[in-house]
C-alpha cells in the first residue's frame, strides 16, 4: 500500500503530531481489498482495539492467545480458521463487539460513510454483526486465484459503522507462499473446522471463567464453503491460514495441578530452614516436634515411630508447599514483567540543551530524556513535551496502545513501555530500582510482603492456642503416670501436633499471597496487603459520576415536538441539523432519529454545515434552497428566531433541565419565516448494570456516595436513576477531603478512585485509594492501589476481592479449630482407655488400636492441608450478603463440616493403617 492521502468524507486529511491518528483513515492509499480477490489476503496479525478505554466488566476481554510467531519461525503447518473472508474485505471483531475510542479521537465520521466511499456500488449494504457460519458463502464472480500470495507486514486500518481496527494483511510483496494456488473461486471441498489454539505466553488481563451467554463467547460455526476437488490438491482440501486473533472462549482452569505441586516441591523443602519457619509459630512447633520424633525413631526404631515421624515431616512440608505454590503463581507473573525490563540507552537532555547518550540506570530523578518512536521509555516519568502513542502491553497486558501527552491527567508514563509514534520528552520521577515496574515485580513475588494487622491478630490467637495446648500436654504426662497409663514422648508430641491449629497455621500465608495475586490478575496492583484487607472492610464507597456511574457523554433520549409540529417534522429537522455534527451528542441525535424511522440519507447537495461556537451556542445546516435549520441552547435559538419561545416549549425546557438533562431547541428559518420545531432531550446515560451492583453493595452494608461537579438537580436525578445512597454535588477537592474525614470520624472505612493531581490528597487520606494508571504520578504515589486498566468501576470488584480474602481466612480458621474436636475424640480415648475403661464411650469412631488411632489422626492432619490448598488459593465463593448472614453460612458449612469431615477421614485412614504390621 502506498502513501497517499485519504479523501473520504470527514474533511481533508490532516497530519497531526500523533501520526494522523485522528483522521478517519490513516494516510495510506485505501483500496477495495475484495477487489484484489480475498484469497490473496491472509490475516496474520492481531486485531487491535485502537482506543484507550475498551469495554470493561468484572471479567473483561482477555488477551489473544494464538501463537502466531511459532507457526512461521518453526515452519509448522498453518492453522485453519473458518473466518478468513468478508464480502467487502472489511473485517469486524470475531465476537462482533464494537471498538471503543481513544482520547481525542471520538469525533470520527460514521463508518458507513467510509464504506460508501469504498464501495459506491453497494451503498445500501451494511456490515453484518459477524460472519455467520450457518449461511453459505456466495460466489462473488471474481476470477480464480492466479498465483501464490506474498507477504506484506504493514498495517491497514479499516472502519466498520463508526469503529476502527488495525488489520495486518498478507499481500504480494514478499516471497513466502501461504495458500495453494486454486483454479477458481472457492476454498474447500467440505466445512473447514478451526484448530484449537493453544494459550500463548502473554499475560491475561482478566480471569477466564465465562461460558456461553457471555458477550465474549463465540460459538464454533463451520461455514459450508465448497469448490470442485482436484487430485493434485492436498488430501484435506482445506485452506491453510495462519492463526488470527480470534476470540478465545474462556474456560475455567484448575487453581492447582499435580505439575504445579511437583514444581514447587524443591522450594517447599528449602523452606524447612528454621530461620524461615520461626515466622509461623504454629509450624515452628511442628518442626520441633518432628525433630524430637526423628531422634526417638532413630534411637528406638519401630514401625509406629517411623510412621508418625514421616507424617509429621510431611505436615511441615505440606504447609511450606501451600506457601510455595502461592508464591510460584506470583513469580510466574514477575517473570513476564521482568522480561519487559530491559537495559536501554536513554537520550538525556542536559540543562544547556545538549543531548547525551547515557544508560537508563544512570538516570536520576528530575532528568529529562527524549524518546522517539520505536524506543523504550527508560524510567517512570511525566510527559513534559509532545504527544505520542505508547504500547503498555508489557505492564497492563492490553495490546491497545494509549495516548500520552504533556499536561492534563494523561501525562504519566511507565518505564519499560514503548513509544509507537512521534516523540516525547519525559521528566524522570523515580530513582533507579524504584520504578513502577520494579515495585510490581517485588510485590507479585512477595519479596516485600509484610503481615497485615488482621494476620498479626490471627497469629496472636494461634500462638495463644498453641501455648494453651502445649501446657496441657506438658501436664498430661505426670497425670498419666499417676493414673497408671504412662504415655511416651512420641504419643504426646503427636497429640500436641493434632490439637494445635496446624491447618490455618500452614495456610495463613498462602491466603494472603493469593489475595494479592487475585488483584494482580484483574490488573490491580496493591502496594501492601494492608490495602487489600482494608478493601474487605470498606463501608463507604466514593464514586465519581463521569466514567464510573455514567458514560460521560450526553445522549439523545427523546424528541419533544412543539405545538402544531408533527413528530416526523421535528425528528427529520433534528437529524438534518446533526448529520455533519461529529460530537457524541450530534451522533446520538442521528442514531435516535434513525431508530424512530427517519430516512438514512446524506446531506443534500449544496448544504453547508454551521459549526457550534461559544458565541452563537448553536450548530446546524444551511440548505441550497435557502432553508436554515439550527439546534442549540434555548436562549440562543430564541434570539436567532427573533421572538420568545412558546410557553409549551419553555415548559419542556424547564422540565428537562430540572430533571438533570440538557435541552436542545431545534428551529428552522425559511426566508423571513422562522419557527421553533421542538426540543431534543439529552441525558447522561447510566451504565448498564450499575443499579444492580449498587443493590448488591447495599446488601453487603456498604454505603455508596456519588461525587460530581454537576448542579444539585442534575446530581439528584442521576443518583436516583443509578440507585446510589447519597451524592455530593458541585464537589471540589476540599469537599472530598471533608467528606472522607467525616466518614472516618464515624468509624467507617472509605474507598475512592482518582487520576488527577488534585485527587492526590483525597487518595492519600482514604483507607483504600485506587489511582488510575493513566493518571498523574502524584495520584499514583498517593494511592495504595493502582488500576492498570484505568477503569474506575473496578473499585467495586476490588471491594469484593477484599471481602473474599477475609471470608476465606475466617472460613478456614473455623474449619481448622473445628477439626480439633474430632481429633480429640480420636486420640484421648486411645491414650487412656486402658486406665479408664469408661472412656470407651468417647471412642465413637471405634478405631482399631491406640497406635492406629494416633497414626490416623496424624495422617489426616497432614492430608487436610493439601486438600485445602486450592480453596486457600481460589478463595471461598463470595456472595453479596450482610456480615451476619456470611457468619452464619461459615459456621454452618465450615464449622459443622470441620467437625464431620475428620470423623469420616480418620475412620477411613484407620481401616487402611490397621492392616500395617506393628500398628494395627
Amino acid at each position: 500500500m502506498g502513501g497517499g492521502r485519504s479523501t473520504l468524507p470527514g474533511g481533508a486529511a490532516r497530519r497531526g503530531s500523533d501520526g494522523g491518528q485522528g483522521d478517519p483513515v490513516r494516510h495510506l492509499a485505501v483500496v477495495d481489498v475484495r477487489g484484489l480477490h480475498d484469497r490473496h489476503v491472509d490475516r496474520s496479525g492481531q486485531r487491535l482495539a485502537r482506543l484507550v478505554h475498551p469495554g470493561r466488566g468484572r471479567h473483561g476481554a482477555g488477551q489473544h492467545d494464538a501463537r502466531r510467531g511459532l507457526a512461521r519461525r518453526g515452519w509448522c503447518r498453518h492453522l485453519r480458521h473458518p473466518h478468513h473472508g468478508d464480502p467487502d474485505g472489511v473485517h469486524r471483531r470475531a465476537d462482533g463487539r464494537a471498538y471503543t475510542g481513544a482520547a481525542r479521537q471520538e469525533d470520527r465520521p460514521p463508518g458507513d460513510d467510509v464504506r460508501r466511499a469504498l464501495h459506491p456500488e453497494r451503498a445500501g449494504h451494511r456490515a453484518r454483526r459477524d460472519r455467520r457460519g450457518d449461511r453459505p458463502i456466495q460466489h462473488l464472480g471474481c476470477d480464480g486465484q492466479s498465483g501464490r500470495p506474498r507477504v506484506q507486514r504493514g498495517g491497514l486500518r479499516v472502519h466498520v459503522r463508526g469503529q476502527q481496527q488495525r488489520q495486518c494483511v498478507r499481500w504480494h510483496h514478499r516471497h513466502v507462499g501461504l495458500l495453494p494456488a486454486l483454479p477458481c473461486c472457492g476454498d474447500a471441498a467440505r466445512p473447514v473446522r478451526p484448530d484449537r489454539v493453544r494459550p500463548g505466553s502473554g499475560r491475561l488481563s482478566r480471569q477466564a471463567g465465562q461460558g456461553a451467554g457471555h458477550r465474549r463467547h463465540v460459538a464454533h460455526s463451520h461455514p459450508l464453503v465448497r469448490r470442485p476437488a482436484r487430485r493434485r490438491d492436498p488430501p484435506d482440501h482445506r485452506p491453510d491460514v495462519l492463526p488470527g486473533a480470534g476470540t478465545r472462549t474462556p474456560r475455567g482452569g484448575s487453581v492447582m495441578t499435580l505439575h504445579s505441586l511437583l514444581s514447587q516441591l524443591p522450594q517447599a523443602l528449602r523452606k524447612l530452614d528454621p530461620r524461615h519457619l520461626w515466622r509461623s509459630p504454629v509450624m515452628f512447633i511442628v518442626w520441633i516436634g518432628s525433630l524430637v520424633t526423628t531422634v526417638i525413631a532413630v534411637t528406638d526404631p519401630s514401625v509406629f515411630a517411623w510412621t508418625v515421624t514421616v507424617w509429621l515431616w510431611l505436615t511441615v512440608i505440606f504447609g511450606n508447599l501451600a506457601e510455595a505454590v502461592a508464591e510460584g503463581r506470583g513469580k510466574a507473573q514477575a517473570a513476564s514483567l521482568r522480561a519487559a525490563r530491559t537495559d536501554v540507552t536513554a537520550l538525556r537532555i542536559d540543562p544547556d540543551g545538549t543531548e547525551t547518550q547515557v544508560a537508563g540506570t544512570a538516570l536520576k530523578k528530575g532528568d529529562r530524556v527524549l524518546v522517539r518512536a520505536g524506543e523504550v521509555i527508560p524510567g517512570d516519568g511525566d510527559v513534559v513535551e509532545g504527544v505520542a502513542s505508547v504500547d503498555e502491553s508489557a505492564i497492563t497486558g492490553e495490546s491497545a496502545p494509549v495516548i500520552r501527552e504533556a499536561g492534563g491527567d494523561r501525562s504519566a508514563v511507565t518505564g519499560g513501555t514503548k513509544v509507537l509514534s512521534d516523540q516525547i520528552v519525559v521528566e524522570i520521577t523515580s530513582a533507579p530500582g524504584e520504578t513502577f515496574l520494579d515495585r510490581m515485580i517485588a510485590l507479585v513475588e512477595g519479596a516485600s510482603r509484610r503481615k497485615t494487622p488482621n494476620e498479626i491478630a490471627l497469629s496472636i490467637l494461634l500462638v495463644s492456642l498453641t501455648i494453651v495446648f502445649l501446657l496441657a500436654v506438658a501436664t498430661l504426662r505426670p497425670m498419666a503416670d499417676y493414673a497408671g497409663a504412662p504415655q511416651s514422648t512420641l504419643v504426646l508430641v503427636a497429640l500436641l501436633v493434632c490439637l494445635i491449629p496446624t491447618t490455618i497455621g500452614a495456610l495463613l500465608s498462602a491466603i494472603g499471597i493469593a489475595g494479592m495475586d487475585r488483584l494482580v490478575r484483574v490488573n490491580v496492583l496493591a502496594m501492601s496487603g494492608r490495602a487489600v484487607e482494608a478493601a474487605g472492610d470498606v463501608s463507604t464507597l466514593l464514586l465519581d459520576k463521569t466514567g464510573t456511574i455514567t458514560y460521560g457523554n450526553r445522549q439523545a433520549s427523546r424528541f419533544v415536538p412543539a405545538a402544531g409540529v408533527s413528530a416526523e417534522e421535528m425528528r427529520d429537522a433534528a437529524r438534518l441539523s446533526s448529520l455533519a455534527d461529529q460530537t457524541p451528542e450530534g451522533r446520538s441525535i442521528v442514531e435516535l432519529a434513525l431508530a424512530e424511522g427517519a430516512d438514512d440519507n446524506d446531506l443534500p447537495v449544496g448544504a453547508e454545515f454551521v459549526e457550534f461556537t461559544a458565541q452563537t451556542r448553536m450548530s446546524g445546516v444551511d440548505l441550497a434552497d435557502g432553508r436554515e435549520v439550527r439546534k442549540g441552547a434555548g436562549s440562543s435559538v430564541a434570539a436567532w428566531v427573533g421572538r420568545d419561545m412558546d410557553p409549551g416549549v419553555r415548559l419542556t425546557v424547564d422540565e428537562i433541565a430540572g430533571s438533570g438533562g440538557t435541552p436542545l431547541v431545534v428551529a428552522e428559518m425559511d426566508g423571513a419565516t422562522a419557527k421553533v420545531l421542538g426540543v431534543v432531550h439529552l441525558k447522561d446515560v447510566v451504565k448498564e448494570g450499575m443499579t444492580e451492583r449498587f443493590a448488591e453493595l447495599r446488601r453487603m452494608g456498604i454505603r455508596t456516595v456519588m461525587i460530581t461537579g454537576d448542579n444539585p438537580l442534575t446530581a439528584a436525578s442521576i443518583a436516583a436513576e443509578a440507585g446510589v445512597d447519597d451524592f455530593l454535588a458541585e464537589a471540589t477537592p476540599e469537599d472530598k477531603m471533608r467528606l472522607i474525614h467525616k466518614e472516618q470520624e464515624g468509624g467507617r472505612l472509605v474507598a475512592m478512585t482518582g487520576d488527577g493531581t488534585n485527587d492526590a490528597p483525597a487518595l492519600a487520606a482514604a483507607d483504600v485509594g485506587v489511582a488510575m494508571n493513566s493518571g498523574t504520578s502524584a495520584a499514583k504515589e498517593a494511592g495504595n492501589m493502582v488500576d492498570l486498566d484505568s477503569d474506575p468501576t473496578k473499585l467495586i470488584d476490588i471491594v469484593a476481592i477484599g471481602k473474599q480474602l477475609l471470608i476465606t481466612r475466617g472460613a478456614l480458621t473455623t474449619f481448622s479449630i473445628a477439626n480439633d474436636v474430632a481429633k480429640y475424640f480420636a486420640i484421648i480415648p486411645a491414650m487412656f482407655l486402658a486406665a479408664y475403661p469408661s472412656l470407651d464411650s468417647l471412642n465413637v469412631m471405634k478405631l482399631s488400636t491406640p497406635a492406629s488411632a494416633i497414626t490416623s489422626a496424624v495422617i489426616f492432619n497432614a492430608l487436610v492441608i493439601v486438600a485445602l490448598i486450592p480453596l486457600a488459593l481460589k478463595g471461598v465463593t463470595f456472595r453479596a450478603a450482610s456480615a451476619e448472614s456470611i457468619l452464619r453460612r461459615n459456621i454452618l458449612v465450615y464449622g459443622v463440616g470441620g467437625v464431620i469431615a475428620p470423623f469420616i477421614g480418620i475412620k477411613l485412614i484407620d481401616l487402611l493403617v490397621s492392616t500395617i504390621p506393628g500398628i494395627g
